[in-house]
C-alpha cells in the first residue's frame, strides 16, 4: 500500500511514540488490552513532568482505506499547562482531517498557549475546516483545523508542526508543576468535551465484536483527572 500521505503521518505517530519513550515511562492501565486489537493500538505513557500521554492509532487501510491517529498530552493537575492535542484522519492521497492545539486548562494566558499562538501563526492553512460547539469549547482560538491537505508542503507543515509541537511540549511542561492546587475540573471539562466527538462509523478491521460496543470517542475521553 503505497502512499505518501500514510507514510508521512506513520512517521509522525512513531516520532510521538519515540518521544513519550524518551521522557516517560510505559504504563498498561486496566482495562486497555481490550483497546489492542488487530488494526487498534493504545499505548499510555507517565512521567514526572506530564500526567498522562497517549497515542491512539486505527489502521484501516486495507479494509476502509483509512487510517486514524488521536494524540493528547495531559498535564498534573497541579499544573496550569494546557493538554496538547494532535488528531489526523485520512485517506491513501489525503488527509481529511487535522486538528492540533494546546488547549487552555486554568491559565488561557499560559506561556505554553502564547508559544502555541505565535508558532502556528507561520502556517498557511488554505484549507480550514469549522469546528462543532463541543471543540469550541475547549480548544484554543489559535487551533489549527484542516482539511483536504493533499499538497506535499502542505504535508510537510503538518509533520514539522507535530515535531516543533511535541518537542516544545515535553520540554517546558513541567516548568509549572506544582503552582495551582487542581486543575481536575479544567481536564475533566475538556474529556467531557471530547466524548462528543463522533466515533467512526465502523469497526477497525479483525477487531472482535464486543469491540462494537466500545464508543471510540469514549476511548478517547478515558482520561478524566482523579
Amino acid at each position: 500500500m503505497e502512499s505518501k500521505v500514510w507514510d508521512a503521518l506513520i512517521n509522525v505517530q512513531h516520532l510521538l511514540e519515540d518521544s513519550f519513550e524518551r521522557t516517560g515511562t510505559e504504563t498498561f492501565e486496566p482495562g486497555m488490552d481490550r483497546f489492542n486489537q488487530p488494526g487498534w493500538v493504545n499505548r499510555v505513557w507517565t512521567s514526572e513532568a506530564y500526567r498522562r500521554a497517549h497515542v491512539d492509532v486505527v489502521d484501516a487501510r486495507e479494509k476502509k482505506g483509512l487510517w486514524m491517529m488521536h494524540c493528547c498530552v495531559f498535564p498534573h493537575t497541579h499544573n496550569p499547562a494546557p493538554i496538547f492535542g494532535f488528531d489526523v484522519i485520512a485517506g491513501k492521497n489525503k488527509i481529511t482531517g487535522c486538528f492540533y492545539d494546546f488547549s487552555p486548562t486554568a491559565d488561557a494566558n499560559h506561556p505554553m498557549c502564547e508559544w502555541f499562538a505565535h508558532e502556528v501563526s507561520k502556517m498557511e492553512w488554505r484549507k480550514e475546516r469549522a469546528l462543532p460547539d463541543w471543540a469550541q469549547r475547549i480548544f484554543s482560538k489559535s487551533m489549527v483545523a484542516a482539511g483536504n491537505v493533499q499538497d506535499e508542503h502542505e504535508l510537510d507543515q503538518i509533520i514539522a508542526m507535530a515535531r516543533t509541537g511535541v518537542d516544545h511540549y515535553l520540554n517546558t511542561v513541567g516548568e509549572t508543576n506544582n503552582t495551582v492546587a487542581n486543575t481536575a475540573e479544567q481536564q475533566n471539562f475538556y474529556a467531557q468535551n471530547q466524548k462528543q466527538n463522533p466515533p467512526p462509523p465502523k469497526k477497525p478491521p479483525n477487531a472482535p465484536p464486543n469491540l462494537l460496543k466500545i464508543p471510540f470517542a469514549k476511548l478517547r475521553a478515558a482520561i478524566c483527572a482523579k
